[in-house]
């Protein structure tokens, strides 16, 4: 059944996908800086210091003010319906959990014990964001007398107006890369000596997309980006030669990346960026 059928109007129906849209694009960019930690911990764990504290400042600008947003202004009208009371408390006690893996991953000891908070939190955000996907967006705009799109707009007007989420501006505008059309991005032909070319790749933190859903791929490309420090570099592991992907990377950090091919295909390409 598609979301326009379930919807109660088009608008309500656009906003549906939006938001799910959304979500996705969270759970990319926790996936992408979670899979960093665990990489930087076993090959660099010199690096997972700023990983670590780069992973805590994306919980707290924008995980977090999520879900206190959604508690705000989407989970009571759902939670009115006799249908969908219990599963809204229960949604609102995984917000509890989430909060409580940022706080212990905020105060980790160790980075080993930082990337077990990091993986746990991102198995419970995963979970937690595919049941409102698959049971509360749907409810709402079905439901006549609810309008989803309203109640997602004063959702995102709480998250602008929140202090702790003055830096969303930045995060928001790199989201509008996934909907530019794909172009061609040139390469540049190596890594201008930034991460010390054959020395250090052993070193350097791997990102293998290949088998991240498509839908939060990209998302999950641009949080391990965000993650490497300037001066250092990740490899990235994709199934097929990623020029969109490169062409994104270039519109939303104009010359920050350079770019460098180690291996293109049949299986798997392999290219190295490097934070400028």
């Amino acid at each position: 059944m598609s979301e326009l059928t379930l919807a109660s109007d088009p608008e309500d129906a656009t906003a549906l996908q939006s938001a799910a849209a959304h979500h996705a694009r969270l759970a990319g960019e926790l996936s992408g800086r979670v899979k960093m930690l665990l990489t930087a911990v076993a090959r660099n764990p010199s690096a997972a210091e700023k990983i670590h504290a780069g992973l805590v400042a994306f919980c707290d600008r924008s995980l977090l003010p999520h879900a206190a947003a959604e508690e705000a202004a989407l989970y009571p009208a759902a939670h009115r319906m006799p249908e969908a009371c219990l599963l809204i408390e229960s949604l609102i006690g995984e917000h509890r959990c989430l909060t409580t893996l940022v706080d212990a991953l905020r105060d980790a000891p160790t980075p080993a014990d930082a990337a077990a908070d990091a993986r746990a939190l991102q198995v419970l955000f995963e979970e937690h964001t595919a049941k409102e996907n698959g049971l509360v967006l749907p409810l709402l705009a079905m439901t006549p007398d609810v309008r989803l799109a309203e109640l997602l707009t004063d959702m995102h007007q709480r998250l602008a107006n929140d202090a702790s989420t003055q830096g969303a501006t930045h995060n928001q505008h790199h989201e509008e890369g996934h909907d530019m059309d794909e172009r061609q991005n040139q390469e540049t032909g190596g890594c201008g000596g930034v991460c010390g070319c054959g020395g250090e790749e052993e070193n350097e933190p791997q990102l293998d997309v290949r088998d991240v859903p498509h839908a939060i791929r990209h998302a999950t490309v641009f949080g391990a980006l965000d993650a490497v420090p300037a001066g250092t570099a990740m490899v990235l592991v994709a199934p097929h030669d990623p020029l969109p992907l490169l062409a994104q990377i270039e519109q939303r950090s104009p010359g920050v990346f350079s770019v460098q091919y180690l291996e293109r295909g049949p299986e798997a390409w392999r290219l190295r960026l490097s934070h400028r």
